[in-house]
């Protein structure tokens, strides 16, 4: 008993495990907050592009004689301006916005690490992420944007929720809907950036997808769904980062195998209940300042 409890404890012991395992908690909460907006706004792949774009910004960054985090944050926050800006034209798509910019961004970042090596963080790091790759200041980079996005959603909550679901009653009720999508993609950006070294460009999207959508099962309450999330990205990041030091592969792999886990047998608990993204959700009346009232998802 005592082997095994050592064993267990073990991980503990290292002070890039402790970084790592408090990242990884982290990121999973800021991820599975801001989950809930992207899901429920049908831009799941949004997480996705914007990793590969921040990746550009990686690559660039050393090249151009700049901090790393600096470079790739204003890459990124650039990357999601222009996607939301080509969004909005209405004659494309927000998903080939997103194609577009984003693949572009990403060609760019592998174009400059052949041409001219890379000179910053290890090329498998950023993809995957890193258990060995935790520094203070990654650290401190989540706390600042996790807290930040929940004074940003506290602040915002009812346009916010109230544009999640209807933007064009939104903007007839004289909310700024252009000034919340961006306020949205300016967080999504800085939080991509904040988690990419612990779950890597290529499964930073489902980090953000899966903890939404098994809270989306489990609740059909918008309030309840924001932390149910929330803790479900917590609890995720956790035990995947622990998983990670045993298994010995790459932080982000595992946190992405846990939250799967975590989905499948919530759907099979649930039989899928509650999937679309707005089907199920109980109504109430938004009293907005123009006394517009809309059926809108309890709060």
């Amino acid at each position: 008993m005592g082997a095994l409890w050592e064993t267990l404890v073990d991980p503990f012991s290292y002070q890039f495990f402790v970084k790592g395992f408090l990242a990884a908690s982290l990121a999973g909460a800021l991820c599975g907050l801001l989950g809930v907006f992207i899901t429920l706004k049908g831009m799941s792949y949004i997480g996705h592009g914007l990793s590969h774009a921040i990746f550009g910004g990686y690559a660039a960054a050393p090249l151009l004689g700049i901090p790393i985090l600096l470079g790739a944050g204003l890459w990124g926050l650039a990357s999601a301006l222009a996607i939301n800006a080509v969004a909005r034209t209405r004659r494309i798509g927000a998903d080939a916005a997103i194609g577009v910019v984003t693949t572009a961004s990403f060609a760019l970042g592998v174009a400059l690490l052949t041409r001219f090596g890379n000179k910053g963080p290890a090329f498998d790091s950023l993809l995957f992420g890193s258990i060995n790759g935790v520094a203070w200041v990654d650290l401190w980079l989540l706390v600042g944007v996790l807290v930040g996005a929940i004074a940003v959603f506290t602040v915002l909550y009812r346009q916010l929720l109230f544009t999640t679901f209807d933007p064009d009653v939104a903007a007839v009720s004289g909310v700024n809907v252009a000034r919340m999508d961006t306020i949205l993609m300016i967080v999504l950006s800085m939080s991509i950036l904040a988690t990419l070294s612990i779950i890597g460009v290529t499964l930073v999207a489902a980090t953000l997808v899966i903890p939404a959508v098994v809270a989306r099962m489990l609740t059909d309450s918008f309030g309840r769904m924001l932390w149910l999330s929330t803790l479900i990205g917590t609890v995720c990041g956790a035990v995947g980062m622990y998983l990670s030091y045993h298994l010995e592969i790459p932080s982000g792999t595992t946190i992405v195998l846990v939250n799967a886990f975590v989905f499948l047998v919530v759907l099979l608990a649930t039989r899928g209940r509650g999937l679309s993204r707005t089907a199920g959700m109980d109504d109430h009346t938004d009293a907005s300042s123009t006394a517009i009232s809309v059926p809108m998802p309890r709060a």
